[in-house]
């Protein structure tokens, strides 16, 4: 999915680059790069002035230095989001789970276990994701979805606020993430956590956070929990 948003941005902002009245995501990015202070960003600017390059061109050379080096811009995966819908609507894309995603998801949403994503992709692009996948639609088995508009991801208010969204006390959420900064965020505002460590993780520090390997696992930690 990143490799087709990263390949396809140049033509996105092509397309929509000069007309960002109707493209508030567009105008977001160019606001974002206006506050950025970074050489990177200078440079780019500095180009444009210049006329070096076009406005457009800096642009797009500036969202994909933010993918380069990996920056959690809400402006950019808004965007990354709308290159998602026309890959995923013209059947370009489909999004591949872990093998036991569905079946867990389905089984806890049958179980009237309250599901909700907190991502920072944007939020239409979590829902394309599990509209989209390779077993189907998984959408509708979801409750509420969060992105980074609710605020960082390694912020405890941002988890603080997640919790009054779903009018949930924080002790009886539990949250999983592959991340260890994420983990310490959300126990810090009350929630109990779960570290994913999968092979090909970048984090492998689980800290002193309960560790699963599968979604599976997840079920021995709810039912020790209810006892």
């Amino acid at each position: 999915m990143f490799p087709f948003a990263k390949r396809e941005l140049s033509n996105y902002i092509n397309q929509h680059g000069n007309d960002s009245t109707q493209n508030r995501y567009i105008q977001d990015a160019r606001e974002e790069w206006a506050k950025d202070q970074s050489v990177e960003s200078a440079e780019l600017k500095r180009q444009v002035k210049e006329q070096q390059i076009s406005e457009v061109t800096g642009l797009t050379q500036y969202l994909e230095h933010l993918i380069t080096v990996d920056k959690k811009s809400t402006a950019l995966k808004d965007i990354q989001g709308q290159i998602w819908e026309y890959g995923y609507n013209n059947g370009q894309l489909k999004a591949e789970l872990f093998p036991e995603t569905a079946e867990c998801l389905m089984r806890w949403h049958q179980e009237r276990i309250a599901l909700s994503v907190y991502s920072s992709g944007s939020i239409r692009a979590q829902q394309l994701l599990y509209k989209h996948t390779s077993e189907g639609n998984l959408e509708p088995l979801f409750n509420q979805w969060f992105d980074t508009h609710t605020g960082p991801k390694k912020s405890a208010e941002s988890y603080i606020t997640i919790a009054n969204q779903l009018n949930s006390n924080a002790e009886n959420i539990w949250f999983v993430s592959d991340n260890g900064d994420e983990c310490d965020a959300a126990r810090t505002a009350g929630m109990h956590t779960l570290f994913s460590l999968r092979d090909d993780n970048p984090d492998r520090n689980p800290r002193d956070h309960a560790i699963i390997h599968t979604l599976r696992d997840v079920g021995a930690h709810l039912s020790a929990s209810s006892k």
